[in-house]
């Protein structure tokens, strides 16, 4: 672990507990961090980090949980799913201490103490699946999705969607690069290169990934290709490898800095959140980046047509398959 003290005059004391990857994976986690860091900055809160490794046990992050409370962190951030039985826990555990957790809305998690903070990646995959269709010259796309679970295959039916929906006849690779419970599959980047690597072979010029840290081997793949790859969570054509940023067409914005901001500037005006929490297009809580000026005026045109169509309800984007 390791902390940071205030820059301001705060009573916040606030743990983030990272999936794996921690802080430095250029997507999730990090998105994750730049919510927090901006709220010390301007609110002058207390952080502390502390990051998850590969095929540890659900007794793991129970601990590292209690180790923040133990340390008399005052609001407790989980990043990602796996943390949902922990978190309920430990919240039940510790009703004077505030917890969020990020990408989970089951009953595992559920506490009057605790925030779930969700969004709908069907929604901004559903864009950039438009925007794959609408780039492509072969008719013919991938996924590479980190770990099989319900929550990355929000992202793969989404992007299938809006895929389908220029080009109803368009050819999609999708492949999974774990299965549960190992979640290695967010934090392999050389198991996200060979899985893109089968799809440029394969004939695919447009690979999307929701692989966290194993992202940054589809950026690989892409540039040996001469391919496209889009990133996910985070503007990765701003955060991946400086080599590889210009063949990322666009990326998925997961607007998870957004969602912590929010969540820690309500705690430090005494208004803590606690339920479920959903960040749509509506909320402004997912899009896509044009970073790069890849996508031509006429691409975002249709992209905010489809943005404009989704939010009034007029089409509806599934998020499973």
């Amino acid at each position: 672990m390791s902390s940071s003290a205030p820059a301001g005059n705060s009573d916040l004391k606030v743990g983030m507990a990272y999936d794996v990857g921690g802080r430095g994976d250029q997507s999730f986690n990090d998105a994750a961090a730049a919510g927090m860091d901006k709220a010390k900055a301007e609110l002058g809160i207390e952080t502390k980090d502390a990051t998850a490794v590969n095929g540890e046990n659900e007794a793991a992050r129970e601990e590292r949980l209690n180790q923040l409370v133990d340390a008399g962190y005052t609001n407790i951030i989980a990043v990602g799913f796996a943390y949902a039985a922990s978190v309920g826990k430990v919240a039940k555990e510790n009703p004077d201490v505030h917890f969020a957790i990020i990408d989970d809305a089951s009953d595992a998690s559920k506490g009057d103490n605790v925030a779930q903070l969700t969004f709908a990646e069907q929604e901004g995959s559903f864009l950039v699946g438009a925007a794959a269709a609408l780039t492509t010259k072969e008719d013919h796309i991938g996924f590479v999705g980190g770990v099989n679970v319900p929550l990355i295959v929000k992202f793969e039916a989404g992007y299938e969607a809006g895929a389908k929906a220029v080009n109803p006849d368009i050819k999609i690779d999708s492949t999974y690069l774990t299965q549960p419970p190992d979640m290695s599959g967010f934090g392999d980047p050389a198991k996200g290169k060979t899985a893109a690597e089968g799809m440029f072979q394969g004939g695919a010029d447009v690979v999307y990934h929701a692989a966290g840290g194993s992202g940054a081997g589809v950026f690989t793949a892409a540039k040996a290709a001469k391919g496209w790859a889009i990133g996910v969570d985070s503007d990765q054509a701003k955060t991946a490898e400086a080599g590889v940023q210009d063949v990322i067409l666009t990326s998925m914005l997961k607007k998870v800095d957004v969602a912590v901001y929010d969540y820690l500037s309500k705690a430090a005006a005494g208004s803590p959140v606690s339920g479920n929490v959903i960040y749509d297009l509506k909320a402004d809580g997912v899009g896509y980046s044009t970073t790069g000026d890849h996508l031509s005026a006429d691409i975002i045109a249709k992209l905010d047509d489809y943005k404009a169509k989704i939010i009034s309800g007029e089409i509806t984007v599934p998020d499973t398959k």
